[in-house]
């Protein structure tokens, strides 16, 4: 675990959950006072995993908590759900309920309501990992790992190639692969969140790993992307660009078909979040398996994401029945439950042992769950997380490109010091 003060506060998981508590679940999103009938928008997104009838029926679960209560369905048109709720806040049209967003995008607008701390500390294990200064947006409900890196047991296997627990050893994988005409690295490149996974990898196990305030250091600009600890690191990603690590048509590969490469055993390795544990194909999970980017000297550093789907409009029609909807919604097993099996969640219910989901995991799932639940140094997802380490709005989208310009531009430095230019724009406004 780190031992900085700020991720102690957000500690995360240190063990796994084997038995329900016994906290009561007052105030959980009981039905409201009134009684009068109305009516919300529920801006949402869809997924290979997360599809229109899982959507369908964890809302209709969740409206049976709330009568008078109704949901009108809005699905994001791509993948940039901030942008879209951006969208539709300009034409006026600001969803009541949001799924996914990061809320630093919106708060300074006032946008978004608070959940109540007593509520928070009643039903998460970490009930602040998610406040951004003090208040929380999105309650802490499952974690992910992002990214981890995946690989073939198979094609390690074909290829005598050992685990690697160090950057050199992954490096010297690569070129074993690329020497044996295998992709040794899968890229979801067309998009850029796809893309972005080894930047962020490289981010959050270089840089965090060495200080996990280095965030909160560049708000406060006492460091910033030109440093050598920030370059080195994005050097990386260009060096493995540079050693024939991806594929010539990488850019072009979206993540339907990256995923697709990759269970077919097209490449050896694949650096994507842990919600690609739930797009394995159950009889294909076991020749799979996956472990965090190694480091220069071999100390494990696990980049967590806390997400909770839910946010609340402050301008919503009816608050607290979109409330009372949000919290129903994030505290029912079953939209759990989905979420385990096809996302890769890890939950952090209090009151909900995790055998008590009733969910279907594969061993790749428990292999990647001991990463959350062992003593290992915790990070922030660099430019994933949502919480206080959020980065300023509209700058993770540039950091996310960056995995792309390496491709053509070998200006590590010189792309960074217009990273830092559009940080200091993005808090300037």
């Amino acid at each position: 675990m780190s031992s900085n003060p700020r991720n102690m506060r957000r500690s995360l998981v240190a063990g796994v959950v084997t038995t329900a508590a016994l906290v009561a679940l007052a105030g959980c999103g009981g039905a409201p006072a009134s009684d009068q009938s109305s009516a919300a928008t529920f801006m949402t997104f869809e997924t290979p995993a997360i599809t229109p009838e899982f959507w369908d029926d964890s809302i209709a679960a969740a409206l049976e908590s709330v009568p008078g209560f109704e949901v009108e369905r809005i699905v994001t048109p791509d993948a940039d759900r901030n942008a879209y709720a951006k969208q539709l806040q300009a034409s006026g049209q600001f969803p009541d309920l949001l799924a996914s967003i990061s809320p630093k995008d919106f708060i300074d607008a006032d946008l978004l309501l608070p959940f109540e701390q007593e509520w928070l500390e009643a039903n998460f294990l970490e009930p602040d990992a998610n406040s951004i200064d003090g208040v929380t947006y999105q309650p802490p409900s499952n974690s992910q790992v992002l990214p981890m890196v995946f690989y073939n047991k198979v094609i390690f296997e074909e290829h005598d190639v050992d685990l690697p627990t160090t950057w050199d050893e992954f490096v010297a994988a690569v070129e074993t692969f690329s020497a044996g005409a295998v992709t040794p690295i899968e890229l979801a490149g067309l998009d850029p969140w796809s893309a972005s996974m080894p930047v962020v990898a490289l981010a959050s196990a270089d840089v965090l790993g060495s200080n996990p305030e280095w965030i909160q250091d560049r708000y406060d600009e006492s460091v910033s992307f030109t440093d050598e600890e920030f370059v080195s690191a994005m050097q990386k990603q260009r060096d493995l660009i540079e050693a024939g690590a991806y594929s010539d048509s990488a850019l072009s590969v979206d993540y339907a078909t990256a995923n697709t490469n990759f269970f077919d055993g097209k490449s050896a390795m694949y650096i994507m979040g842990s919600w690609l544990v739930g797009a394995f194909p159950a009889d294909q999970a076991a020749d799979f398996g996956a472990f965090p980017l190694p480091t220069d000297d071999g100390s494990v550093v696990v980049p967590l994401n806390v997400g909770g789907t839910m946010s609340v409009s402050s301008k919503a029609a009816d608050a607290e029945k979109s409330m009372a909807f949000a919290k129903a919604w994030t505290l029912a097993p079953e939209s759990m439950k989905t979420l385990i099996e096809t996302d890769g969640a890890f939950p952090l219910f209090k009151n909900i042992a995790f055998e008590d989901f009733g969910a279907t995991v594969t061993p790749l799932y428990d292999d990647a769950y001991a990463y959350v639940t062992e003593d290992t140094v915790k990070v922030s997802a660099f430019g994933w997380v949502t919480n206080d380490d959020a980065l300023p709005p509209g700058v993770a989208d540039k950091f996310y490109s960056l995995s792309q310009s390496l491709f053509s531009n070998a200006d590590v430095e010189g792309q960074l010091a217009q990273l830092d230019a559009d940080w200091d724009a993005a808090v300037a406004e």
